[in-house]
């Protein structure tokens, strides 16, 4: 039995504008520290497995940025998308190329852009999700046991211990983000858990719970099966692609499975999703404010400022964030950069393809 550690790393970040660009997306910002996330990503994956056997998932857009970032990744272990369909899609693709390499292989699945703060703690954990895998032959998530009442996130609600020994429980519900009095419910419950959007589980396993709730997606997966290594292949990825629909791995497969298992995780975490994120995680200075670059301030609190490359200065002003590219500026309240994600939505509609 292997271990494969996958890492999504497909999206942009729209929410990290400007910034996030297409070919410059979040995860190769060092946005929390002198590392990109994804170089950050990787290095954690290394505690878990060899890098032979650490698969990157992306597109076409990001492949020289990634490969760039990470020259050690043998090349036939960055996946191509041929377009985003969310991550069931992705994940499906990822099980067949570790099944081609080990048909009894187990997949980690973990996003390219999280915070986590404790290494050790966090192989640990994954290594609990390994043996959960292995002797119940489920479908294994993390849940970081919450601080705060976030809507931010969802979350997964767990009952009866499932081992002995780790703290793996069985799921009784998922939670889409709540408001925020839910959010206190959930906090106060004490059974609720934030969902991390990692996973484990054997490619065999996962491929079976496709065939029982995404029927479509592994009939189209087993037709890119058969043509692995062979000279369709790229043709049959292509067609068989462009049939499939954007679906969740948590609204396609781990809603309506019965073979669900959390780990109950407890170290520091973040999927760093907004600017906001990054304003908490990061050191503040004596009047809570944040900054890189060239930048002044007076008379000025808990402010974010990033720039590249011009002076930015700042008077009299509190709780923004201002987010400095050679070509854009964003300036946003604190609480707000969320609605970022519009901004682009917006530049997307104008075709303004020079921000993008």
């Amino acid at each position: 039995m292997s271990f494969f550690a996958v890492i999504m790393a497909g999206g942009v970040g729209k929410r990290f504008w400007p910034q996030s660009r297409r070919e410059t997306p979040k995860q190769l910002l060092h946005i929390t520290g002198k590392e990109s996330m994804l170089r950050l990503t990787v290095d954690r994956m290394k505690l878990l497995t060899s890098v032979d056997q650490i698969l990157i998932v992306t597109n076409g857009d990001q492949e020289e940025g990634i490969r760039a970032e990470i020259p050690e990744l043998p090349e036939e272990n960055i996946i191509l998308e041929p377009e985003g369909k969310n991550t069931a899609p992705a994940i499906g693709l990822a099980a067949l190329h570790v099944l081609a390499r080990d048909p009894e292989g187990i997949m980690g699945v973990f996003p390219a852009d999280h915070h986590i703060g404790d290494t050790d703690a966090f192989k640990r954990y994954i290594h609990y999700g390994i043996s959960a895998a292995e002797n119940f032959r489920g479908l294994v998530t993390f849940g970081v046991v919450p601080t705060r009442p976030a809507t931010g996130y969802g979350y997964i609600q767990f009952h009866e211990q499932a081992s002995t020994t780790d703290p793996v429980f069985a799921v009784r519900t998922f939670a889409e983000k709540p408001d925020i009095e839910t959010a206190q419910a959930f906090l106060h419950s004490g059974d609720f858990l934030w969902n991390s959007g990692m996973f484990v589980w054997r490619a065999d396993v996962i491929m079976e719970a496709f065939r029982l709730h995404l029927e479509e997606l592994h009939d189209s997966l087993v037709n890119m099966r058969d043509a692995m290594g062979k000279a369709v292949w790229d043709s049959v990825l292509t067609y068989e692609w462009a049939t499939l629909r954007s679906v969740s791995i948590d609204y396609g497969v781990m809603e309506k499975a019965h073979n669900v298992y959390v780990v109950k995780v407890d170290f520091d975490w973040s999927d760093v999703g907004s600017w906001d994120a990054v304003y908490e995680l990061m050191e503040k200075d004596e009047k809570g404010n944040v900054q890189s670059g060239d930048v002044m301030m007076q008379d000025s609190h808990f402010n974010l400022v990033y720039g590249d490359k011009r002076n930015i200065t700042l008077r009299g002003v509190d709780n923004l964030i201002v987010i400095q590219t050679d070509d854009a500026t964003l300036i946003v309240s604190r609480g707000q950069s969320e609605a970022v994600k519009n901004v682009v939505e917006n530049l997307e509609r104008k075709k303004r393809k020079d921000l993008l």
